[in-house]
């Protein structure tokens, strides 16, 4: 039999819960560490003397660290496990973390960033892909959607905790937040679940039953049971078989999207609080400008990764995508700050919470043996897009161009992010080509 079937036909229970809560926890201080560094750009520039385009570096050195993360451990965790991975990665961008709040020179600050950004970019992938591992297939979009929803409340904690601990204890306490996630290792160590690809590649049979049964509580294991593996074509995690059975111009459509995105993403982490203090606004005010983004992701992203079900993935992204374009142009244009609030708050949903329904459209487009590599190589190229974003934005600073133009060239990546989601073809797509196969083996069981 194949194992994802009885996967797909679980119901949600105790299994399910846990998964979701600590890999929701997981993603909850990625989304801290990495936002902390635009929080505290500005006090790091007095402090410093850093320049706009040094600043923005420092940014561009995290995301170099990020890029190289998700393709390293994609690749990586697709043959050793995704578990051991999403481990190794939570170490590493917990550590340096704190790390990084202990120095006093911005070349130690920014070695420890580059080496957090590791951990950072290689978790998101591997979380990603072991929540669709063994999610039902009837919420999988929601689930997946859901532990992403983490990335955005690590974001608003680490504006709220910025905004609190700025004032009165200065910027290194905020790093050392960030280390809390240590604590909690032993219990992702006995609680998360290895792959089920790895599971099967390793013809560990006895305990994939055992994983199953939690999974599904009304599969029942059989003496000597064999499970299907995965056919010669979808074994391995090379980077070309992502080009194979058609999936050529998806998989570049999906990068694409991924970097311009990343774009809209890293230049609102790094440079919004910066920018808005530029458009006239105090520190304070600026760091709820953060907040307000990351409300419009988690809304956008609960609202509109429940329309993924009825209109199908590229229904709702892409638009979304123009949408965010659209708003972070106009936001240059605008003094009225309720107006101002309500375009952040889109410009959230469109590029935060638009990521992280890309995350799960990609996640379901490859098979499984494939999930983490295809997600890693799509962060990648994200992260490139991340790699790219701040210094531009220091750049723009440094020539002080009007925050109008600053804004107008940021939100083209939206725009080009759209025109590329238009271009996917969900007709080659794992998930279609197995979707009458489901429908066919819900009504045997019926």
């Amino acid at each position: 039999m194949k194992a994802n079937q009885a996967i797909d036909q679980a119901k949600f229970n105790r299994f399910h819960l846990t998964l979701i809560i600590w890999c929701f926890l997981v993603i909850v201080f990625d989304g801290y560490d990495v936002v902390i560094y635009g929080s505290v750009v500005p006090s790091l520039m007095q402090e410093w003397s850093l320049t706009p385009i040094e600043a923005g570096a420092i940014g561009s050195y995290t995301a170099i660290g990020t890029a190289v993360g998700a393709i390293l451990f994609g690749l990586l965790a697709d043959k050793i496990g995704r578990k051991k991975v999403v481990l190794l990665c939570v170490t590493l961008f917990s550590l340096f973390t704190v790390l990084g709040g202990l120095v006093n020179n911005s070349t130690m600050f920014s070695v420890f960033r580059v080496i957090a950004g590791l951990g950072i970019g290689g978790v998101m992938p591997n979380v990603i892909a072991l929540t669709a591992d063994y999610a039902p297939r009837a919420i999988r979009n929601a689930l997946v959607s859901f532990v992403f929803i983490g990335y955005s409340v690590g974001s608003m904690l680490a504006a709220l905790v910025s905004k609190s601990f700025l004032p009165t204890v200065g910027w290194k306490p905020i790093f050392w937040v960030g280390g809390i996630l240590l604590l909690f290792l032993p219990f992702l160590l006995k609680v998360l679940p290895e792959s089920i690809s790895i599971l099967l590649a390793k013809g560990k049979d006895a305990e994939l039953q055992t994983v199953l049964m939690r999974v599904n509580p009304d599969y029942k294991p059989q003496q000597n049971e064999k499970f299907d593996r995965p056919e010669g074509k979808e074994q391995g995690a090379s980077i070309m078989k992502l080009f194979e059975n058609k999936r050529s111009l998806s998989t570049l459509m999906f990068w694409i999207c991924f970097f311009s995105a990343f774009v809209l993403i890293y230049a609102l982490n790094t440079w919004l609080p910066k920018l808005m203090m530029n458009a006239g606004y105090d520190l304070g005010s600026s760091l709820m400008f953060m907040v307000v983004l990351n409300a419009g992701a988690i809304i956008g992203t609960i609202l509109l990764g429940k329309l993924t079900d009825r209109w199908g993935f590229k229904k709702v992204l892409v638009p979304l995508y123009a949408a965010g374009g659209i708003a972070f142009i106009l936001l240059g244009f605008m003094t009225n700050i309720t107006v101002i609030y309500l375009l952040i708050a889109v410009i959230g949903a469109a590029s935060i919470g638009a990521q992280n329904i890309a995350n799960a459209f990609v996640s379901q487009y490859y098979p499984p043996p494939m999930r983490s590599t295809g997600l890693g190589m799509s962060f990648g190229f994200g992260r490139i897009g991340g790699i790219v974003a701040p210094t531009l934005v220091g750049i723009v600073l440094t020539y002080q161009f009007s925050h109008q133009m600053t804004f107008f060239f940021i939100g083209l990546a939206g725009l080009i992010a759209a025109i590329a989601g238009s271009l996917v073809q969900n007709k080659f797509s794992f998930y279609y080509e197995n979707e009458s196969a489901l429908k066919n083996l819900s009504v045997n069981r019926e």
